[in-house]
């Protein structure tokens, strides 16, 4: 008998892990680190609820780290089998997954040096060479909607999700798995893209499915109407005349390209005045080659760009840094200019330095472009506070904000809707996962009023039966 476990990305955005069990196999779909509420965090030390060594195989929907940065931990615990992942998907957790390995080795040597742990030593969750252990294991595999064998009585089909470049859509085939002995199959969106965004293509249709996993981080809400490039344009103009700083906190992979995209296209369409445009992340730097690399995954505007020899991601003004001095250089710099630098949450990085001179600044400007997940001090600042605790001081909060969601890179409730519109047949389950509480109870409530079909939101640690 089949069956699913949901041992994260359940009741939060972080941390998603889903294990299939079929036929004495074990599959984990996506290996995510829980982030943001200290609670959530601390799941990340907690026994797991199973053997990393029993695993037959892991599948990735795509490179976020609240969907692979438990990788290097569970290989630190024994796994050591096959790793699927877009090709895509490969080449940005090559880059994501030391980085996060450093951040964990970094946390641990300040605990120590600041005496604030428990335990003597304090030690890190995996290491790079964790990371690098785990990177070794991947086997990268077309987008292409074609399925393969992951481990006996399994196939795997890799799509284009349109979240991030390589993000999939995972249809997973279970050999001999209902009651009667025929196959079931289980298709999960991953983080599902938003339509009509630049860059990637649009998601691709559902295949036909027995049982369905959508994700449902804006269960509860929609996009603005307003594009996100009339937004942007009205933001940076109304900075530029403040002559101040505009910080946009943005995630190395995805959201920095997106941004630098229409940044670029607004200077060619005279919108928005030439100005000085930072991307400080060297990461970003890594991500954006790999954003040219695979062209199969590009709408036609982006393909239409760099077929004229145009770069699509480089404004007229603008430098990448390179290194901590380079970064710090950055503070020397006055009047008008765009900072875009990691974490999008303002949960870690070198954003936070910028933070600390820029939210206590009248004329200056911080920018939001994706989610801000419960907890973190993005939230905290979009819900008002007058002011924040970065790197052990409290900061003041006195700097304009705004929020752009049309840059998310997640489908809102409409769009997944949409999307579903596309199945072919019936499913007989849809489990709503991704989502704070709300979001997840909220988009179980669309999908039922708009097509009747059964819906459940799964809890964390539960085990569903797939007959």
């Amino acid at each position: 008998m089949a069956k699913i476990s949901f041992y994260g990305g359940v009741g939060t955005v972080t941390g998603s892990k889903y294990l299939i069990e079929n036929n004495g196999k074990k599959v984990l779909v996506d290996c995510g680190l829980f982030q943001g509420l200290r609670e959530l965090r601390e799941r990340n030390w907690e026994p797991l609820p199973f053997e990393p060594k029993d695993l037959d195989a892991v599948v990735i929907t795509h490179a976020h780290i609240d969907h692979t940065g438990f990788l290097p931990r569970i290989v630190k615990l024994g796994f050591d089998g096959p790793v699927y992942a877009s090709r895509g998907t490969n080449d940005l957790i090559k880059i994501l997954l030391p980085d996060s390995a450093r951040l964990q080795e970094e946390e641990a040597d300040y605990r120590n040096r600041k005496g604030l742990t428990k335990h003597k030593p304090a030690l890190p969750l995996y290491d790079e060479n964790d990371a690098k252990a785990a990177l070794a294991l991947v086997k990268a595999v077309p987008n292409d909607g074609n399925p393969i064998e992951i481990c006996e009585g399994i196939n795997a089909a890799f799509n284009v999700a349109g979240h991030i470049l390589g993000a999939s859509l995972v249809l997973l085939t279970l050999d001999d798995a209902a009651d009667d002995g025929s196959p079931i199959r289980f298709l999960f969106s991953g983080d599902l893209g938003h339509y009509d965004q630049p860059i990637l293509k649009d998601p691709a249709p559902p295949p036909a499915c027995e049982y369905l996993m959508v994700e449902s981080t804006y269960g509860d809400r929609l996009h603005d109407e307003v594009p996100s490039s009339d937004h942007l344009a009205r933001v940076i103009n109304e900075g530029y005349e403040r002559n101040g700083p505009i910080l946009i906190p943005a995630f190395s992979v995805g959201r920095t390209q997106e941004i630098l995209y229409l940044i670029r296209e607004l200077e060619d369409e005279g919108r928005i005045p030439i100005m000085p445009v930072a991307v400080d992340s060297p990461m970003a730097k890594q991500a954006t080659q790999v954003y040219n690399r695979w062209r199969e995954e590009h709408d036609e505007e982006y393909a239409s760009v760099l077929a004229r020899q145009q770069h699509p991601l480089k404004t007229r003004s603008m430098t990448v840094t390179g290194n901590r001095n380079e970064s710090i250089a950055l503070n020397d710099d006055t009047g008008a200019r765009i900072i875009i630098s990691a974490s999008g949450m303002l949960s870690g990085g070198r954003v936070l330095h910028h933070a600390v001179r820029i939210l206590p600044d009248p004329n200056a400007t911080i920018v939001f472009v994706g989610y801000q997940a419960a907890g973190t001090r993005g939230r905290q600042v979009l819900d008002g506070k007058s002011e924040v605790k970065i790197m052990h001081s409290m900061v003041p909060v006195r700097c304009h904000v705004e929020v752009i969601g049309g840059f998310s890179a997640h489908a809102d409730w409409k769009g997944v809707i949409r999307w579903l519109r596309g199945l072919q047949s019936e499913p007989r389950m849809v489990f709503t996962t991704h989502g704070e509480p709300e979001s997840a109870e909220a988009m179980a409530g669309h999908i039922k009023e708009e097509y009747g079909w059964n819906v459940m939101v799964p809890e964390y640690g539960q085990t569903v039966d797939l007959n």
